[in-house]
């Protein structure tokens, strides 16, 4: 029997894990992601990887609660596997202070990761220029080894790696039967979406040695220690905003077909907080691809 072509686009966080979920999940797919870049160069690559989501206005709380609990229950079963050093995934404590009291001081995670808790007054104390704070333990997931990681175990499930720039979606249309947009901020010009943007509306792509100087400066003043630390590197991201994270699924029209394109993009600062879980959305739009017949075509 035929397999199905699949592909993916984009190959960061949501992209790889979106692949996985699918080669892993459907043997009748045949899946192939296309990008422009791999790690170590994607947006991915630069982000701190800490698990801790914001609110998403728009979306229902039950979802972005079940994206985030996909993705953390995820993560936990790799630091509980011998693979956890490999993957780059780990537990993490810290504090997540606040200049004003939020309105709402218990977030909607709060139950899925290791703790949370409102700090001390004597916590409060080291940073007096803040009003409120939460002590949490949750996970940290290094890019740098959890992108290499996925790609390993997407190849291993018979997934194909391709360095390509798409930019045609009907042409693409041609050699594949679903095609799933990862692609971030390249959905801008891929699929004319001109909701998504760079966080900050800051499109540069080289290193600023004043704004590397000015974080360093705003983290010294937090923890002081860190005035004396050795800076090892510097990066730079465009990170893929958007007024509300993009997962649903269009019908592509191409001649006398009809493609399933699945969109899983727009992530903001919350790609690896909701990667897993997206993908395992994004999965099963794929999944009801497969058996449900297109909408008729309008003349």
């Amino acid at each position: 029997m035929k397999k199905v072509q699949v592909v993916v686009i984009g190959a960061g966080v949501v992209g790889m894990s979106t692949a996985v979920c699918i080669a892993e999940s459907l043997p009748s797919c045949t899946v192939t992601v296309l990008a422009e870049k791999f790690s170590p160069d994607t947006t991915s690559d630069v982000a701190a990887g800490i698990l801790l989501p914001k609110e998403i206005q728009g979306v229902p709380l039950e979802r972005q609660r079940r994206w985030f609990k996909g993705t953390f229950d995820h993560l936990l079963a790799i630091t509980e596997s011998p693979q956890t050093s490999e993957a780059g995934v780990f537990m993490s404590s810290g504090y997540q202070i606040f200049k004003e009291v939020p309105r709402n001081t218990k977030p909607y995670w709060a139950d899925i990761v290791f703790g949370v808790r409102i700090m001390t007054d004597r916590e409060m104390k080291r940073f007096p220029n803040y009003k409120f704070g939460q002590a949490i333990t949750t996970l940290k997931c290094e890019s740098l080894r959890y992108l290499p990681w996925l790609e390993k175990r997407f190849t291993k499930a018979g997934g194909q790696m391709k360095q390509e720039k798409v930019t045609d979606l009907q042409q693409l249309a041609q050699s594949y039967d679903v095609i799933v947009n990862c692609s971030g901020l390249g959905s801008r010009s891929l699929v004319g979406d001109e909701q998504v943007y760079p966080q900050a509306n800051d499109w540069r792509l080289e290193v600023d040695k004043d704004d590397s100087k000015g974080i360093m400066e705003r983290c010294s003043k937090l923890v002081p220690a860190l005035r004396t630390a050795q800076v090892l590197g510097e990066k730079v991201g465009l990170r893929p905003g958007r007024s509300k994270l993009r997962l649903e699924r269009e019908w592509l029209q191409v001649q006398e077909r009809q493609v399933p394109l699945v969109h899983n993009y727009g992530h903001a600062s919350w790609g690896i907080s909701l990667s897993w879980g997206t993908a395992l959305e994004a999965l099963d739009l794929v999944r009801r691809s497969l058996h449900e017949k297109p909408p008729h075509a309008r003349l």
